[in-house]
Parts: C-alpha cells; structure tokens; sequence
C-alpha cells in the first residue's frame, strides 16, 4: 500500500454529524492507515475548502440543505477542480448515479450498504484514477504547450493529407491563419507537382516522410524553403492520423546561394587573374618586339602587318583589363544618395530602347525619399544592366516593365520585372556565373559584374522566374543611417 494512499487528507462534507462519524468510523477501520480526516457541515464552508484545495480526497453528501452533492459538483467543474470526488446518498438512485458520474464523480456510494472493504476500495481506487488522471493532464498540458508554442509548423492530417489540426506557426510561416489551413490539404501548399505524387504514394503505402526538402507557397504567392517530416500513427485504422513538422530553412537557402555565388566569384577571379598573368607575359614581348621592328623595317607592306598585329594585341589587352574589372570587388565611392534619382537615370537612359520597341512602363515610388549609401555610377550601370536584359527578353509592343520601389523595415525593396521569355529553373541558379549567357554574341559578364556592384553595396538579390511567364529582379538596400 502506497504512502501516498494511507497518508491521504480526506474531507468528509455531510450535514449530519452522526454520518459523519459512521463514515468515518468505515475509514479509521482501514487496516494500516493514518489517513487525515476533516469534516465540513455547509454547503458554502465546503465550497471555500475546496478552493483552497487543500485534501486528496472528498466524499460528499448528496443531500446538503437546499443544495446537493450534484451542485457540489457543478462548482467544482467550474473551478477545473482535479482532486476525486466520492458522492454519498442514503439510498440508491440509477439516474443521480449517472448524473454524478458525468459530472466527475469518481465513485457513487449508498451509505446503508457501505463496509470497511468497499470503503478501502473505494479510497483506493479514487486516489489511484485522480493520480493517473493528474498525470495525463499534466502530459498534455505539456506536449499541448510544445504544439502550440513551437516556431515550426506542427500539424495533424488525416489519411488524405486534409488538415485536422495545425498551431499559430503556420501564419508567420505561409501567411495562413488556422481556419484557411483546416478547410486545405497538404498538398495545396506544395509547389512541386512531383512531390505531391510521392507524398501521396508514401502515405498510402505506410511510409513515414523524413526531412523531405520540399517548396511550399505562402499566401502572397512567395516560395518557402521547408523540411517537411511525416509519421504515420495507424494503431487505430479508424482513427488514425498523420503528424508533422514544416521547418523553415528559406534564410539558410539564401545563405548557402550567396555563399555559393561568392565561392564561383572568387574561383573565377582566380582562374581569370591566373590566364591573365600567363596571357600578358607573352603579350608584352610581342608588343615590344613589333614596336622594335616598327622602327628598323622600312617596308610598307611589313608595316601595315605589324600594325595589325599591335592594334589586336592592344585589344587582347583590353579584353583582359575588362575581365580583371568583373572579377575583383568594385572599388565604389559610396555616398548617401536618394534612390529613385537612380531609377531615373537608369530609367532615362533605356528609353530609347523602350520606345523603339514599344515596351510599357510602371513606375511606382512611394512619397518618402528613401536614401541608401550609393556609388551613383556604378549602381546606375549595374540597374541598367538589368533593366536592359529585361526589355531585350520582351516582344516588341507586347511588353510591360515594372519597376516599383517599397520601404520595408529598414530597407528598401526594388522590383524590376518583365513579362519577357522567362527564364528556367535550372538557369535561374547559373544567372550570375562568369561566362554564362543565353544570348548569342554574349560574353556572360554582364550580370556578374552587376552582382559585384550590388553586393559592394550591401544589396540582396533574388530573382523569381519561369518560362513564358517574365522574370522579376528582387533587390533589398539597406536604407542610409
């Protein structure tokens, strides 16, 4: 027998003091017991010493005056009472019996059948359930609290991925509130139709999903970077559920893409720094060497030659002096500047290439002046680089550049987009690599040394695109303090 059952406090609430004593008597009878005994006489003064909660035990009479042990129970619940309580009657009643024991009661006992082993049992058995009851509670309690509280997205689906619970993470995460996530299925906010014929697949099959990286769409119609993970709870084939984790890892992309990006920089300024020295060695000795010949051959014919040959090799210079420039950090003078003064010089600069072609423009500024710390050359050469790729994808009179400008936080949010050719999803990784170009006379230098220049400048860069639908260039300044 536990210390906890034979030390229990137990308080007995009877308006009859000589069945107070006969119930007691049953109690103080327990073989090996030091039980706690107390007794309450009223209805109210029993109601203040259970708001101070301060027995293990109750057993209650049914009749107290004008009120009973039912009402005693409605109380009780209103006070999200957890301690057992035991209903005590003087004669046997089917429909109080069932009524107290939806209330909460845990036992319902007939005073004129009562023994000291029923009564053992009883005690027993009430401490037993409110302690496994407690504990329950207290679990989930618990694991409620991490449901609710996780920054993650936890849910539950049923079978066919249709929404059954979900916590208040998934609104920061897709911009969903609850009720618009429980009228959805899962595979509503995945952006890859072959996922959504895998996920369905693993469920049918009994499958748990582990960290699956998969695309997700927010309200606004934004791409998120998420780990999904699935597990399967079919102990119940009737009930059974599904439950799982969204987390997400769209800032952990960006990191790894700049930190890619920066890496193919730095290898291609190497490789390009490397050609350079090799290729310019050689260069100097023929251009020395022709210069040197220049003056001795008096040969008009030998010196039209060796023109042709100084004239190329200063072009071969050149071209070397250009891929130098794309491939080290730009050197900018950077001062507080307004940045749609930029936007207007990038924008007066390609009108003629927009007229000729006959392109719509939006332009959309907010009333603020929004000042960012700019080299106002280089920032006009590399929004105009954009803004030129962007007119050239789009079809004469059926094109729309948009460029809008926002303050978010403390930035600035710049949107260039097209409705051009668009790009594809395996291309859009590979925009910003040296020498890589979808045009036919390109050189591919054109946006690396855009991303040079944004990138001296503290400026994020992302672009959204697909084939056939446009291309948009999202570009975050920080503002000038």
């Amino acid at each position: 027998m536990s210390l906890l059952y034979t030390n229990a406090r137990i308080l007995i609430v009877d308006d009859d003091e000589d069945d107070f004593i006969i119930t007691s008597e049953y109690i103080h009878s327990i073989p090996g017991n030091s039980f706690k005994l107390a007794w309450c006489k009223t209805y109210n003064d029993a109601l203040k010493t259970l708001q101070s909660r301060e027995y293990d035990l109750y057993f209650v009479d049914y009749r107290l005056g004008a009120k009973s042990g039912v009402d005693f129970l409605k109380e009780a619940a209103s006070y999200n009472f957890e301690e057992p309580i035991v209903l005590l009657t003087g004669k046997g009643n089917y429909e109080v019996d069932i009524q107290a024991m939806q209330l909460g009661a845990v036992d319902y006992l007939i005073k004129t059948e009562l023994s000291v082993e029923k009564m053992e049992r009883c005690i027993r058995y009430a401490l037993e359930r409110a302690g496994t009851l407690k504990a329950l509670k207290a679990n989930e309690r618990k694991y409620r609290s991490i449901f609710e509280k996780s920054k993650d997205a936890v849910f539950v689906t049923d079978y066919a991925l249709n929404f059954k619970d979900v916590n208040e993470a998934i609104e920061h995460l897709l911009g969903y509130d609850k009720e618009e996530v429980l009228d959805m299925n899962l595979c509503d906010l995945l952006d890859q139709p072959h996922f959504k014929t895998s996920l369905v697949q693993s469920i049918q099959t009994g499958t748990d999903v582990n960290d699956w990286e998969v695309v997700m769409n927010t309200s606004e119609g934004e791409k998120k970077y998420c780990i999904l993970t699935l597990t399967i709870e079919d102990s119940d084939k009737v009930d059974g559920y599904v439950q799982g984790i969204i987390h997400d890892i769209t800032n952990l992309k960006k990191v790894e893409k700049a930190t890619l990006q920066g890496e193919k920089l730095a290898a291609a300024g190497r490789l390009v720094r490397t050609i350079a020295h090799e290729v310019r060695n050689p260069l100097n000795n023929i251009t020395l060497s022709v210069e040197q010949m220049q003056q001795d051959v008096k040969d008009e014919q030998m010196q039209l030659y060796m023109d042709i040959i100084k004239r190329n090799g200063k072009r071969i210079n050149d071209l070397i002096s250009e891929l130098l420039n794309t491939s080290r950090p730009s050197e900018n003078r950077l001062e507080k500047l307004v940045l749609q003064n930029i936007l207007d010089d990038v924008i007066a600069a390609s009108i003629d290439r927009l007229t000729l072609k006959r392109i719509k423009l939006q332009l959309s500024y907010p009333n603020t002046m929004l000042e960012i710390l700019a080299d106002h050359e280089k920032l006009k050469l590399a929004l105009l680089n954009i803004v030129i790729n962007a007119v050239e994808a789009m079809e004469e009179q059926e094109g729309l550049l948009s460029v809008s400008l926002q303050q978010v936080n403390n930035g600035v949010l710049l949107l260039i987009s097209d409705n051009g050719c668009g790009i594809s999803e395996e291309n859009i990784s590979r925009l910003f690599e040296p020498y890589f170009t979808q045009k036919r006379n390109g050189v591919g230098l054109g946006l690396t040394f855009t991303l040079n220049i944004l990138q001296a400048h503290k400026a994020n860069i992302e672009v959204t695109s697909a084939p056939d639908a446009g291309t948009t260039f999202k570009i975050t300044f920080p503002l000038a303090v």
